[in-house]
């Protein structure tokens, strides 16, 4: 199978590499050429950590339109702010059967991403879908060498419409056993634990961070038990949500058991518990994605979704504001809402009916 991988970041890198590891032709795209004019170069990716290796890359290039021909799978490992943008570009090169997934979509990924598809007049047959979260804990240290911390047990991952997910299934079976297809994109936007762990981390470390250019664990100093007392209560506030659309909820405690193999009788303790963030350091400086993906991409979605059906959003909503304050910016309406969207005026069944079957907007 011949698999693209668009954005050169960590979990680009990482995941081309891995891929590459299994057999696949893969090529690697990045709009940036200083990010990969050395893998452009020797066409290289040096792996580190769970896998040790060096493995070759068919094509690294800038040039969107000659990184896509010909693949079947487009994996897109781009920050969920730039879907838009690459939606948008990525559009006139698109090829009958071909199957994208955001990795991950954050919160409505699929949905946004499918909505530009559609007005730029993308009339092909082409499946979008998206995952629950990147199936890495990944940090590059220069181009072309990444380390990989850890390789998640599983990762949830659907389709757009549901009525898709056996043809998705057949492909992520063979390429990446990780996934696992799940029953609409609503799980996976709604079981979004990086909105749990990552915004208010990083907000209510943002004097460390300052002061250290993030020279402190992000995990396991930065979560401390008051810390984690926050996350638990954005976990709850997401997890009502859930319940409210018929998902099925996995909390914040139950996903480190699922993805990582570990334990913990509430959120502070799992989080310690796992190895797998060891090592893993802090974002030198507060312009990181973690703000500016995980605020307007998964913490506005879930607010704007509970304040349409009304379930109150407190946490959740006092991140979004102090993020908005410390950034200069106004994340409650920069992010993805449901009237962004276009679903302003969408029922609970409808939105159902929209992610299961690809229509129903009442």
């Amino acid at each position: 199978m011949k698999i693209c991988v668009i954005g050169a970041g960590n979990g680009g890198q990482a995941l081309a590499g891995y891929l590459a590891v299994k057999g696949f032709d893969v090529s690697l795209y990045n709009r940036s050429y200083w990010r990969v004019a050395p893998i452009i170069k020797s066409k290289t990716i040096r792996l580190e950590g769970e896998i040790n290796k060096v493995v070759k890359l068919s094509l690294v290039t800038t040039d969107l339109e000659e990184a896509i021909k010909g693949r079947e799978l487009i994996m897109v490992v781009v920050p969920a702010s730039a879907h838009r943008e690459v939606a948008k570009k990525i559009a006139p090169y698109l090829e009958n059967g071909q199957i994208i997934i955001l990795n991950p979509g954050r919160t409505y990924g699929a949905l946004e991403f499918d909505l530009i598809l559609k007005r730029e007049g993308i009339k092909k047959d082409i499946i979008v879908a998206e995952a629950q979260t990147f199936v890495f804990a990944s940090r590059t240290s220069n181009p072309g060498v990444v380390k990989i911390f850890r390789i998640k047990n599983a990762v949830p991952v659907s389709a757009l419409p549901a009525s898709k997910n056996d043809v998705l299934k057949s492909i992520v079976d063979e390429v990446m056993p990780e996934f696992i297809v799940d029953r609409t994109v609503l799980y996976t936007s709604f079981n979004n634990i990086g909105a749990v762990f990552h915004p208010a981390t990083l907000i209510l470390n943002a004097a460390r961070i300052e002061a250290t250019f993030g020279k402190f664990e992000f995990y396991l100093e930065g979560i401390t038990q008051s810390v984690a007392r926050v996350l638990e209560q954005i976990d709850r506030e997401r997890c009502e949500i859930a319940k409210f659309l018929d998902v099925e909820p996995i909390t914040a405690v139950q996903w480190l058991n699922y993805a990582y193999d570990v334990y913990g009788t509430n959120l502070y303790d799992a989080i310690h518990n796992n190895q797998g963030y060891q090592g893993i350091m802090a974002p030198p400086s507060l312009q990181n994605r973690y703000i500016f993906e995980d605020v307007p991409m998964s913490l506005v979605p879930i607010s704007s979704t509970g304040k349409h059906f009304g379930i109150p959003t407190p946490t959740i909503d006092s991140i979004i504001q102090l993020a908005s304050v410390m950034m200069g910016r106004d994340f409650f309406n920069e992010g993805r809402t449901l009237e962004r969207l276009g679903l302003k005026n969408i029922s609970v069944d409808g939105l159902r009916r929209l992610v299961e079957e690809g229509g129903g907007m009442i």
